[in-house]
């Protein structure tokens, strides 16, 4: 049975999407996207060579029948140049979907709530497909479903800090409540377990870029994350047994001769 990613009709075999940055070669990034099994990768608009072409550039190492690219807005800091970068991805054949950033706090890279949802009614009406990077915030979650968007994407932790997943209750409370888009766990994720929570408490996908790029050895965390995705997603479709305070026999003592 097919148990599909599925964003705006488009189906992913993979819930696991990787970044593109941070790398120590391109050949390293295009292994590591192998390993990963990953079928979208995300590419940041303002940091790669778009029109140059006679000068090295990562889109010459993504395959590009194999992955799907999602542009990303990153090092965008309101909506107007937000909206400006989106366009540009698709000006120049990227995609006409994009992985909407908008950042309020250049320390903490926490989103500017306001402005991403200003940005997301924007770009949805323009026909983009907008997968905003946001908050834990339900409310702020909401309020972007309604713009538009055909994802929820909260953070886990802040950009690139590996903390893992802080916050299980707010992200429980989205998958109970935002049910019209899938949700996936952006930012903060450190290794394989981290992911794997993120798949058991519901998230449909995760996405990811400094864990891999930035492990000693980037093509076996890379493998990692995959199984930990595909484990989590699993777990959380078997149904986890119920917490208790107390044990219970593993073999019940019921119907046993004494």
């Amino acid at each position: 049975m097919s148990d599909q990613l599925v964003i705006a009709g488009r189906g992913f075999n993979s819930r696991l999407i990787v970044g593109t940055g941070k790398y120590r070669s391109f050949i390293e990034m295009g292994q590591a996207h192998a390993a990963s099994g990953a079928e979208m990768v995300t590419v940041a608009v303002r940091r790669v060579n778009l029109t140059d072409r006679t000068k090295e550039s990562l889109l010459d190492y993504i395959d590009r029948e194999k992955l799907f690219i999602l542009p990303n807005t990153a090092g965008c800091y309101s909506a107007d140049e937000a909206v400006r970068t989106a366009r540009l991805g698709r000006e120049v054949g990227l995609s006409d979907w994009v992985k909407l950033e908008v950042i309020g706090d250049e320390q903490t890279l926490f989103p500017d709530t306001e402005e991403l949802i200003r940005a997301t009614k924007t770009l949805v009406k323009e026909g983009f497909t907008v997968l905003p990077y946001t908050s834990d915030d339900l409310i702020v979650a909401r309020k972007l479903v309604d713009a538009g968007a055909a994802a929820v994407m909260p953070l886990g932790a802040p950009i690139g800090s590996g903390m893992g997943i802080q916050n299980l209750a707010n992200l429980r409370i989205l998958r109970e409540r935002i049910t019209e888009v899938p949700m996936i766990v952006d930012a903060g994720v450190g290794t394989a377990s981290d992911a794997a929570i993120a798949m058991e408490l519901g998230a449909d996908g995760v996405l990811m870029n400094t864990a891999i790029a930035g492990a000693q050895d980037a093509v076996l965390m890379a493998e990692a994350m995959r199984a930990a995705v595909e484990a989590g997603r699993k777990a959380f479709l078997a149904g986890r047994i119920e917490k208790k305070l107390y044990a219970t026999a593993s073999s019940p003592l019921a119907g046993v001769v004494k």
